[in-house]
């Protein structure tokens, strides 16, 4: 028996990012509950590049005359430093490169901001829809530095990068702005805000950062999946504005 609170079936989404580790678990989620989903990601057939509003509006057009006005957007798209980032990247904050806090910011907050626009407006002159911006716990809390010594052990210089912090904060002040901004055309944006998720981690890694996590572990990249159905669905319906934590604890203490 199908809940109806959760039945997503017939709708329409659009998942940036949608190729990640993270965005095809969205993809697939959603397709299997019914949704017709669009992937806009610089990697997919048809790239969409999310820096670029062009890009967005032709890809939405595309969406639009094919499926309809989408009913959700999961602005998943990001970038982080890379394990392979230059030394300067990863080294003090006092020389962190402008270049890469540009970089970062593009992708991270103007990229959600312009999907929003784009993809937001639709929904609103039709009197619905839902956003759901992927934030971190590294937007809600400084990173925890120690978690990275085992690197400084190994000889490296490193410090995990600013510009990640800062660019998943404002997306939460994003969401608060657009929550009042269309809660009177129906639309409804909402933060997830997610902690680390399990990828080949190595091993001195995952006991630093599990050490900090009061559930003991990483997260499965499926068991973020859950939360971006309820966003996306009627049981989430007076739910605006807000911020759903899915941390395993990290962020309790």
């Amino acid at each position: 028996m199908s809940d109806e609170l959760f039945d997503l079936n017939g709708r329409v989404a659009v998942v940036t990012g949608g190729l990640g580790q993270l965005g095809s678990v969205y993809v697939d989620g959603l397709t299997r509950r019914g949704m017709r989903v669009a992937v806009f990601d610089v990697a997919a057939d048809d790239p969409v590049d999310v820096t670029s509003r062009a890009s967005i509006e032709a890809a939405t057009e595309r969406v639009i005359a094919e499926h309809g006005v989408p009913h959700l957007l999961v602005n998943n798209a990001a970038l982080d430093s890379p394990p392979d980032a230059p030394p300067a990247e990863v080294g003090p904050f006092e020389t962190y490169p402008e270049e890469s806090f540009d970089r970062v910011m593009d992708v991270n907050v103007k990229g959600t901001l312009l999907c929003c626009q784009v993809v937001g407006a639709p929904m609103a002159r039709a009197g619905r829809g839902s956003i759901v911006n992927v934030s971190s716990v590294y937007g809600l809390l400084s990173p925890q530095q120690d978690v990275y010594e085992f690197r400084r052990r190994e000889g490296e210089s490193f410090t995990k990068p600013v510009a990640y912090s800062v660019s998943k904060s404002a997306i939460l002040n994003l969401t608060r702005y657009l929550a009042t901004y269309w809660a009177k055309d129906g639309v409804r944006v909402n933060t997830l805000t997610l902690a680390g998720v399990a990828n080949d981690q190595p091993d001195e890694f995952l006991k630093a950062y599990t050490a900090r996590v009061p559930l003991g572990r990483m997260a499965e990249a499926g068991e973020a999946l859950g939360a971006v159905v309820f966003l996306a669905s009627d049981a989430s319906s007076y739910m605006t504005g807000a911020n759903l934590v899915v941390d395993g604890g990290w962020s309790a203490w």
